[in-house]
């Protein structure tokens, strides 16, 4: 009698549990929803080919928001090509390489620490060290590189976990076969571990995208359309969150509040385009 009045409680509390677990998802999808249409609903008036395609000129009723983009594109560009090797290089030594313990937990603990420091002060810090020790001054470059040491520690402790997860067997079954270590770390490794990265990438690159309190001391409110592709990263420009934050400020009337509900339009239908095309190539690494 005791086993069945104890085993409906457990059944009770699982009911619970679940339907807890259905309605915090179905409230959080609905929140996002809501939010995903408030924006649209409200910025989809003003976005056209002209607004994307348009350069930005102060002070004009219509403006585009093409240099911001290229800005955008740009900077997260800049950043993973400067920060990914580094931390992915890292995790490769860390967790297929090193055998020293204590150097191991260093570079975790100091990952810890880095990843939990507000990114104003890395922006104060980058601004210190690249704009003026460095002579970069507020440009796209400054702000690449402290963008880059406020996502290295992710990047390598999401690297570590999908190094981490690659099962042993797939290493001994190439070590049987004779592959060298070299080739099993190419072929067998990085290769099973990618998918998962691939899909990490796109948290890196969201950052990136939503970053502000970085950009402001780093890269400055520059929105002159770039003369040379190269050159560019020397000169200031700000970045589409930027942009959003400049115009936010200063959204006093109806059409300057569609201005700003239309980039933040953009703005997250850059981030959704990002995350489907990383989730297409992990899914086709995968099933390779």
């Amino acid at each position: 009698m005791n086993f069945k009045s104890s085993k409906n409680r457990i059944s009770i509390s699982d009911l619970l549990l679940n339907l807890l677990v259905y309605i915090s998802s179905l409230v959080t999808f609905f929140v996002l929803i809501y939010i995903i249409f408030y924006i649209f609903s409200n910025g989809f008036k003003k976005i056209n080919w002209n607004f994307i395609s348009q350069k930005y000129s102060e002070g004009k009723a219509d403006n585009g928001i093409l240099p911001m983009i290229i800005n955008t594109i740009y900077t997260v560009i800049i950043t993973i090509l400067i920060s990914f090797p580094f931390g992915f290089g890292t995790a490769l030594y860390t967790t297929q390489y090193s055998k020293d313990r204590l150097f191991r937990k260093i570079i975790s603990f100091s990952s810890d620490v880095l990843s939990g420091i507000p990114s104003i002060i890395f922006g104060i810090i980058g601004y210190s060290i690249f704009c003026v020790s460095f002579g970069f001054g507020t440009s796209i470059l400054s702000g690449c590189l402290t963008m880059s040491l406020c996502i290295l520690p992710t990047i390598i402790r999401t690297s570590e976990e999908a190094l981490r997860k690659v099962p042993n067997d797939y290493k001994e079954a190439a070590l049987s076969l004779g592959a060298k270590n070299l080739r099993i770390l190419f072929t067998v490794t990085i290769r099973t571990a990618m998918p998962e990265v691939l899909s990490a990438l796109s948290l890196y690159i969201g950052k990136i995208l939503g970053e502000s309190a970085i950009f402001i001391y780093t890269i400055g409110m520059g929105y002159m359309m770039p003369k040379n592709i190269f050159s560019h990263i020397f000169s200031s420009g700000r970045t589409l969150t930027l942009h959003l934050y400049q115009i936010a400020k200063q959204a006093n009337t109806s059409d300057s509040l569609e201005m700003t509900f239309a980039v933040s339009s953009i703005l997250i239908f850059i981030i959704f385009s990002i995350n489907i095309l990383m989730n297409k190539l992990s899914n086709r690494i995968k099933n390779k």
